[in-house]
């Protein structure tokens, strides 16, 4: 039974790094000599789980085989939610690096150390016999994942490296933000700053009330013109369901919560845009005028200007509308916060990121501070989409 138990467990160790390899051999294309190879490197930890199946570390002494299961289920908790961030890198369109920071890499290094260490504690035992000493099978375990990880490992990122290496001097071809000119400037911060004729939209929402998370907003939607159509989840401590708003031409349409959609007028949606509103109300050439300035960054292959400036509470609150399905009416006069934004190479607003914070007693009794964070991108902007009227 026990040995049924911990061959559960590498199987789903198995199907983990199994569907790690098919993200990467099916997701990871930034156009290197061996993108195909970066994949096939990444099944490797599928045979040292699988090594885990035909060998499990089985053991007769109760504290040795819950030590293994708990080794198992550790290495499973560290990956998959790894396995969920790679997968939103990649399918999104993010940054192709599979070489990230030490701080990302070390959930990924401490899984596939996990998984040889439950392979090896097999390996040995299968090695030296049941019979043999447990501190002989202990040691020589800890040597076969050692040997097991640092190869897998090891030959993954050399791969990567190498691939990612080759790529180092050349020019990004196209990106969703924008152009991938490398040889021309930003303009500067107190530009003129427009939006795009056209953009596929993503806002982000979150705010918290004495470090205590109060919900998010989650909105997506594209616009052309002055046509636009968007959803929005909320699930925050006064809202639950799936808003809405479109508009075409003349048309106009809303969408509340545990409801369809509905005709509305033109003056219900008309601080609707996102990235419009946020630009003409946030983001004047007057509040520009004194614009910090934080650099040129790079963002999936395109440069743009990284600038900020200072925002109150009720900038905010106009300049994002939606932030009242977080707080309802609070009052944010006296609210304060900043707000970053990026001046990419055609002159056009791709992103913006900011937050506010203030007192939060209007909001929750006895409440002390408030903050809201905000992440809004305008993505394939110039592109060609069509606004179709919404469906009950």
């Amino acid at each position: 039974m026990r040995t049924l138990e911990l061959r559960l467990i590498a199987i789903a160790l198995t199907a983990c790094w199994t569907l790690t390899a098919g993200v990467v051999l099916l997701g990871y294309r930034p156009g290197g000599p061996v993108d195909l190879v970066v994949g096939i490197a990444a099944a490797l930890p599928i045979a040292i789980a699988l090594a885990g199946v035909a060998w499990p570390p089985a053991s007769h002494r109760q504290r040795a085989f819950a030590a293994m299961v708990w080794l198992g289920l550790g290495s499973l908790l560290l990956l998959v939610p790894s396995i969920a961030d790679v997968s939103t890198q990649l399918v999104q369109r993010g940054a192709q690096t599979l070489l990230p920071s030490v701080e990302a890499a070390y959930p990924w290094a401490l899984a596939l150390f996990g998984t040889s260490l439950f392979a090896g504690f097999g390996i040995a035992r299968r090695l030296l016999g049941a019979t043999a000493m447990k501190r002989r099978r202990l040691v020589r375990g800890i040597a076969v994942a050692t040997a097991l990880a640092t190869g897998a490992g090891s030959t993954f990122t050399a791969i990567a490296m190498a691939n990612e290496l080759a790529l180092r001097d050349r020019p990004t071809t196209s990106s969703r933000f924008g152009p991938t000119d490398t040889e021309k400037e930003p303009p500067p911060c107190d530009s003129t700053l427009t939006a795009g004729t056209t953009a596929r939209i993503e806002l982000h929402l979150t705010g918290e009330i004495d470090g205590r998370s109060i919900g998010g907003i989650d909105l997506a939607g594209d616009r052309s013109g002055g046509d636009f159509r968007w959803l929005a989840y909320a699930a925050t401590s006064s809202e639950l369901g799936l808003h809405g708003a479109a508009r075409i031409v003349a048309d106009a349409w809303v969408r509340e919560p545990f409801g369809g959609w509905r005709r509305a007028e033109l003056s219900e949606v008309a601080d609707a845009t996102i990235d419009i509103q946020a630009l003409e109300t946030a983001l004047t050439l007057g509040t520009r005028a004194a614009a910090e300035l934080h650099g040129v960054d790079v963002i999936e292959g395109a440069r743009a200007r990284h600038c900020r400036i200072a925002i109150d509470g009720p900038t905010f609150r106009r300049a994002f509308p939606v932030v009242d399905w977080l707080i309802g009416d609070a009052d944010m006069t006296i609210w304060r916060g900043e707000l970053d934004y990026w001046i990419f190479m055609d002159g056009e607003l791709g992103r913006v990121v900011g937050s506010v914070n203030g007192d939060a007693g209007a909001i929750r009794e006895g409440a002390l501070q408030a903050t809201i964070r905000v992440d809004l991108t305008a993505t394939d902007r110039g592109a060609t989409f069509r606004i179709d009227p919404p469906s009950r």
